[in-house]
């Protein structure tokens, strides 16, 4: 992380996030591991990497959380993402003790969306489906060089409405910028996503690195252990997408 501003600072932005607790790093990584994240990037089409491919009403994305697929500096990268050292980083900038990565990078890794890529409004996972741990911190890096804002892919952070459990209004969207990181509490009814389908051209993709961080589970934990999914604009009106968002979110 070659951020100049001090741990002290990012802590303060960090917990004055709104609508929930977040912060954003400018130039995460040095200009020279960046580029070679996003030389290595893979392409869309690439059969040997995309482990999963989501084409549903709520995700058009593909995914790949296998670290044997990794290239070189990515594999390195993300290892120092869940390195002890840096989870130590993350608790002095959101006040938590205990953080650890998901080493299995359940959900995680590296993420990429095409032209009419979106993913809509949704709140994560709770608890970690393979370990007694609850899902506290998401950590995304943004690695397309070069991304036109005109193309849609910023992500968007909605409040949350205790009247019926579902997103309220936009807050606030942070642009696709190269090698800009996102940090965000998920326990907080964090509902967050880029509903919009992006206008990228063909030959251009939204690429990404995610790690999840986990501590213990406490009596104001969810027992969530899908993402909760909501239809968004028009397909409020429509039951089968509340059918499929409640099949998919396993509620």
């Amino acid at each position: 992380m070659t951020t100049k501003i001090s741990l002290e600072e990012l802590s303060k932005q960090f917990l004055s996030g709104d609508p929930y607790n977040h912060v954003v790093i400018d130039n995460f990584f040095d200009e020279k591991t960046a580029q070679e994240i996003a030389a290595e990037f893979p392409k869309f089409d690439d059969p040997n990497v995309w482990t999963v491919s989501y084409d549903n009403p709520v995700e058009k994305k593909k995914a790949c959380s296998h670290w044997d697929k990794f290239p070189p500096k990515i594999y390195s990268s993300l290892f120092w993402l869940c390195s002890d050292g840096f989870s130590h980083t993350l608790s002095k900038i959101t006040g938590k003790e205990n953080i650890v990565a998901d080493y299995g990078l359940n959900g995680g890794g590296l993420h990429i969306h095409g032209n009419r890529g979106k993913l809509n409004i949704h709140k994560d996972y709770s608890v970690h489906p393979k370990l007694p741990l609850k899902r506290n911190y998401n950590l995304i890096i943004y690695m397309t060089p070069d991304w036109d804002s005109s193309w849609g892919g910023g992500l968007e952070l909605w409040s949350h409405n205790p009247e019926n459990d579902r997103p309220k209004e936009l807050v606030k969207t942070i642009e696709n910028k190269f090698n800009r990181a996102v940090i965000f509490d998920t326990t907080q009814n964090s509902w967050h996503g880029l509903p919009q389908e992006l206008t990228c051209p063909d030959n251009v993709t939204r690429n990404s690195l995610a790690v999840y961080y986990l501590t213990e589970i406490d009596q104001n934990t969810e027992q969530r252990k899908r993402a909760y999914f909501v239809p968004y604009k028009d397909q409020n009106n429509d039951p089968s997408i509340e059918q499929f968002c409640i099949q998919r979110s396993g509620l």
